[in-house]
């Protein structure tokens, strides 16, 4: 399949053409939409959970871009039965799209509100729900004046299950039915540590784990390191670049610091070295288990960000740079807990890694907060599971 925006605006106009034998299939079909990658990542597990509860059902996945549409099929092909873009919100084309796929329960993560899709479903008897619901304080902001009009278009809903206390409030202001708006946690975090079928010996120190660097943030890390060095004689570096193209650079950056290096590829450890670059694939999310504490990359270069639960979930207290956009979501639960820091400036990045170092209370504290934030958000795909099965047989 191409991935294109050509591809995208032809299907959002309803042309494409249905699965096999769909029209003559009696089982249920379950669909679920998320916008773009993030929220396409954060329904993989509850559509793999749904696979396993529900093997007979039929599961459509729908995103509106051209990449979340890409990652779906690279990371779900074979676990749902058809994805597709979701259909431009015009009377014809959503009635086209319906006519289509025949869903008999919808599920729209986050923040997607169609007026004209919700009042079809509505008329046509489709249950229809927000999942891992929020509103930014901005768009909220936006909102209020037209209450009026979402009070009309979420009276469409069966259901609005929020990812916060504060979400929900901001849904319920907006007009969603006190009794079919719940507050559900975030399916973000439900997630478990992947297995880990590696090691490392850190050589009797403490890792400093600099996670998806981008260009630029390869020179603050080392700097960094270099001055904890001289505080924290343990501490040790495992850089991970989020592109491996650029390990040339990176080689150089350390030997214009005079810094000596080991590479993953070559098994050379801590014992040997106090940097080890980790030029292989696939081993991050696991690395991140041996970590002390973890930089998250993609947050001093503008670049948004990448995914701080890979650390958090083995209760590793997580840095960021202050450009986090990608995953603010998650960064307001990490700092709202003092699970994670979100840092202006690299001197900032510093001050915090030292105090984490020097400090084994704080430390402590930070690394149970993060096991604090799971336990708090853990429950929003079996929440989901349980509204499936109430909704239809199984």
């Amino acid at each position: 399949m191409e991935f294109n925006r050509k591809v995208r605006y032809i299907t959002q106009l309803g042309f494409f053409k249905e699965p096999e034998n769909w029209s003559a299939d009696t089982r249920p079909v379950i669909m679920f939409h998320g916008v773009s990658v993030g929220e396409v990542i954060a329904l993989e597990k509850l559509l793999r959970k749904t696979r396993e509860v529900f093997p007979d059902a039929r599961i459509i996945l729908t995103s509106g871009t051209v990449t979340g549409q890409e990652i779906a099929h690279k990371k779900l092909g074979e676990i749902v039965d058809f994805i597709t873009y979701f259909p431009a919100d015009l009377p014809v084309i959503v009635e086209k799209f319906l006519n289509k796929i025949k869903p008999d329960i919808v599920f729209i993560a986050e923040t997607e509100i169609w007026p004209y899709f919700a009042s079809v479903c509505k008329r046509r008897e489709i249950k229809l729900y927000t999942i891992n619901g929020r509103i930014s304080d901005s768009s909220f902001k936006y909102y209020k004046p037209f209450k009026f009009f979402f009070k009309s278009v979420l009276s469409n809903y069966s259901g609005v299950y929020t990812q916060s206390e504060d979400d929900n409030v901001k849904f319920l202001y907006l007009g969603s039915h006190p009794e079919k708006t719940k507050v559900m946690g975030n399916l973000k975090f439900d997630i478990t540590p992947p297995e880990v079928d590696i090691s490392i010996d850190n050589g009797g120190g403490r890792i400093l784990l600099a996670g998806s660097t981008h260009t630029g943030e390869d020179e603050i890390v080392f700097d960094i390191f270099q001055k904890l060095k001289t505080k924290h004689p343990d501490l040790k570096l495992l850089h991970a670049s989020r592109h491996l193209t650029r390990l040339d650079d990176i080689k150089r950056l350390l030997d214009i610091r005079g810094l000596k290096y080991g590479l993953r590829s070559n098994n050379q450890t801590f014992k040997e070295y106090d940097i080890i670059l980790l030029d292989t694939l696939g081993e991050l999310a696991k690395m991140y288990s041996f970590a002390y504490i973890a930089f998250i990359g993609g947050s001093f270069c503008k670049t948004g960000g990448h995914n701080p639960l890979e650390a958090a979930i083995w209760d590793k207290p997580v840095i960021s740079g202050p450009d986090t956009h990608n995953f603010k979501d998650i960064y307001k639960l990490l700092t709202a807990f003092n699970a994670g820091f979100v840092v202006k400036t690299p001197e900032e990045f510093e001050q915090t890694a030292d105090a984490l170092l020097s400090d084994t209370s704080f430390y402590n504290k930070t690394s149970k907060a993060c096991q604090n934030v799971f336990e708090a958000q853990h429950g929003a795909l079996d929440f989901v599971i349980e509204v499936i099965k109430s909704a239809i047989p199984h």
